[in-house]
C-alpha cells in the first residue's frame, strides 16, 4: 500500500484522509517504506537543502492567553523567565549571532496577544538595523497584527511570518479559550493577502486523536502555506498539561512523515521539543520527510549544540 501511494502521490495524485489515517495508524514494521516514500516525496519536491532558522525570545512571558500547552501564560506557575521587550540593541545581537551559527533565518518572537504600538516601534527599528548590519533574512512570530503593521513588516522586506494553528479546529478548544482557531487561521489569511509567506504549523502531543493531526495537515494543505513548523510537545510543569504523557518518537516520526506525504511542497520543520521527545532518533525525523529546524534553543527551553545540528544535517547528504 505504501508503495501504491508513493506512485500516485509521484505521479500527481494527492493523499486522501482515509489512506493517511492508515499510514498514521502503521505499525512498526512499516516505518521504514513509510519513511522512505517520505523521503523520496521530499527530494522530489523540495531537493536537499536544510532551512536553518534560529529565533530570539524578545519578550517573555506576562501573556495573558490561556493556551494549556504554553510556559509563558502569565495565568501558569510555570517558573518561566519574564521580562519586556528587549532592546533594539540586544535584537540586533542576536541576529548578529544567528547568522554566526549558521542560519538563514532569523525570527523576532514575543509573548503576548500582540504588540503594543511602542512595541512594534522598536521592533521596526530592530529590523531596519539588522537588514542594515548584519543581512540576514528576518522572520516575526509577534502575534496578531492590525494590518497597517503587516504592511510596514512587508515595506521592512520581511517575507515570512510564523502564526500557528497549533491544533486541529476541533480538538482546538481543548487547547485555548481566550481566543479560537478562527482567529488564528483568520490571520493566516490576512498575512496572505498583505504578501506575507506563513510559516504556520502546529503542535502534536497534546492528548489530540490521530484524526486531529491528519485534520491540521490538511487544513495547512489547503490554507497553501510553504513553511510548516512541527513542534513536538514537551511537557511544562505548572501547565494544564503537564502530567499529560510524551508522545513516542516513533509515533512523532510517523506523524512527520505523513504531513509531507500529504503536503508535498512546504519545508517542514522540526521546532520546539525535537530533542525531549525524538532523543536519540531525531536523525530519523530527516529521513522521514523534514528538511528544516530551529537550532541555537527555543523560547524558553534550551537546544542541544549547534555543532552537533550542523553534523547530523551533514551526515544526512543536505545541503547547509
Amino acid at each position: 500500500m505504501i508503495k501504491d501511494i508513493l506512485d500516485g502521490v509521484l505521479s500527481g495524485r494527492e493523499l486522501d484522509f482515509d489512506d493517511a489515517g492508515i499510514l498514521l495508524s502503521a505499525k512498526r514494521d512499516d516505518l521504514y517504506p513509510l519513511m522512505h516514500a517520505a523521503d523520496t516525496i521530499r527530494r522530489r519536491f523540495c531537493g536537499n537543502k536544510m532551512d536553518m532558522c534560529s529565533l530570539v525570545n524578545a519578550k517573555s512571558g506576562l501573556c495573558t492567553e490561556d493556551c494549556k500547552f504554553c510556559a509563558q501564560a502569565s495565568r501558569h506557575k510555570t517558573g518561566c523567565e519574564t521580562y519586556p521587550l528587549i532592546s533594539v540593541e540586544k535584537m540586533v545581537k542576536a541576529a548578529s549571532e544567528a547568522k554566526k551559527i549558521g542560519a538563514s533565518n532569523f525570527c523576532i518572537v514575543i509573548s503576548g496577544e500582540g504588540p503594543t504600538k511602542e512595541e512594534f516601534k522598536k521592533i521596526k527599528q530592530a529590523i531596519e538595523k539588522i537588514n542594515k548590519e548584519v543581512g540576514i533574512k528576518v522572520d516575526c512570530s509577534l502575534g496578531a497584527l492590525e494590518k497597517e503593521m503587516i504592511h510596514d513588516l512587508k515595506s521592512l522586506g520581511i517575507d515570512r511570518y510564523n502564526h500557528n494553528l497549533e491544533t486541529s479546529e476541533t480538538y482546538y478548544k481543548n487547547i485555548c479559550t481566550t481566543h479560537s482557531h478562527k482567529n488564528r487561521s483568520d490571520m493566516v489569511g490576512i498575512l496572505k493577502d498583505a504578501g506575507l509567506r506563513p510559516c504556520c504549523g502546529g503542535i502534536i502531543g497534546m492528548g489530540e486523536a490521530l484524526e486531529d493531526r491528519i485534520s491540521l495537515a490538511f487544513l495547512l494543505k489547503k490554507i497553501n502555506v510553504n513553511c510548516v513548523p512541527i513542534n513536538i510537545f514537551n511537557p511544562i510543569k505548572g501547565t494544564p498539561l503537564e502530567k499529560i504523557e510524551q508522545i513516542n518518537p516513533l509515533d512523532a516520526i510517523k506523524t512527520i512523515a505523513v504531513f509531507r506525504l500529504i503536503l508535498q511542497k512546504p519545508t517542514i520543520k522540526i521546532a520546539g521539543g525535537r530533542e525531549a521527545a525524538l532523543r536519540d532518533l531525531q536523525a530519523m525525523a530527516f529521513c522521514a520527510g523534514a528538511n528544516g529546524m530551529i537550532i541555537g534553543g527555543y523560547l524558553t527551553t534550551k537546544g542541544r549544540s549547534v555543532k552537533e545540528d550542523l553534523q547530523m544535517a551533514k551526515d544526512l547528504g543536505f545541503e547547509v
